[in-house]
């Protein structure tokens, strides 16, 4: 069965970012300057519990707020700027280890809270009928949970008072979101056009894992992605961006929406432990 990462397939379609490699030596670097992968940043992102072998320095350019930002592109899927980064190597929660399945950042959102969602449906960004309707599964998903976190949705262009702001954007199969920060969930998920060509239940998936991390969660399999991609790295020791919740698995968990790779027969539905975690979290 062939695995595909939430941002692009195996197969070799490219993320729809503008790359930026540099070669430029380890430095301390300031808030105000221009991000680059050092092998400080690399160490850094390492005490985090980020896999850092694909790491990437990519231009974030917001269609629905013209802003532009440079970020670091982790894991495939999971966009991270320098100050979050920093703010994360401040945090005094700490974990050694992957000894369990599901993970945490230190970053969760305030509970209990209405997050209000909306399916953006403003010119080549607009989300498609088929996206449309897994945005709709993918928020029955959390308000089925028992947890003190209620979702709301609507759908327009109007998009600055959500909490959630699912769009789309050019690129292959897959998404990208990032995690919250002072207790609101992170903004914007885009979803990848490519995406559109699966069925209804991958793009539930996907668009159920990318508002999983906006929540806070991160990938199950962080610690060792090969095991649900077939490649990927093992990071070994973890640090503050890896937090094990407790009641999940010790063992691999191949029906987790959290995994790191999806599969052509998703059914876009929580695994067990996935509602164990967000229920333990909220």
């Amino acid at each position: 069965m062939k695995k595909q990462t939430l941002t692009k397939l195996l197969l070799g379609l490219s993320l729809s970012v503008v790359f930026l490699n540099s070669c430029q030596k380890d430095k301390d670097l300031t808030a105000t300057d221009q991000p680059v992968i050092t092998e400080e940043i690399k160490s850094n992102f390492e005490e985090l519990g980020f896999d850092i072998s694909d790491i990437e320095l990519v231009t974030d350019n917001n269609p629905l707020t013209g802003e532009s930002e440079t970020k670091f592109l982790l894991e495939q899927d999971i966009m991270i700027s320098e100050e979050q980064m920093r703010e994360m190597l401040a945090s005094e929660i700490f974990h050694e280890g992957a000894v369990g399945e599901q993970y945490r950042t230190f970053n969760l959102v305030s509970s209990p809270q209405t997050i209000n969602v909306i399916g953006y449906t403003g010119g080549s960004n607009a989300l498609t009928s088929k996206m449309r309707t897994a945005l709709r599964w993918a928020v029955n998903n959390y308000n089925r949970l028992n947890i003190g976190l209620n979702f709301t949705l609507t759908f327009g262009t109007n998009y600055q008072p959500y909490d959630i702001v699912v769009y789309r954007t050019q690129g292959g199969a897959g998404g990208s979101a990032g995690f919250p920060s002072g207790g609101a969930p992170y903004k914007f998920v885009q979803i990848f056009s490519g995406l559109n060509s699966y069925n209804t239940n991958i793009v539930e998936h996907v668009i159920t894992h990318e508002m999983g991390h906006c929540l806070g969660l991160r990938h199950t399999d962080y610690f060792n992605r090969s095991l649900s991609c077939g490649t990927g790295g093992n990071e070994g020791s973890a640090g503050i961006g890896a937090v094990y919740i407790p009641g999940t698995p010790s063992g691999f968990d191949p029906n987790s929406i959290m995994l790191s790779c999806f599969s052509s027969d998703e059914d876009g539905e929580f695994g067990f432990y996935d509602e164990v975690a967000l229920e333990y979290l909220y």
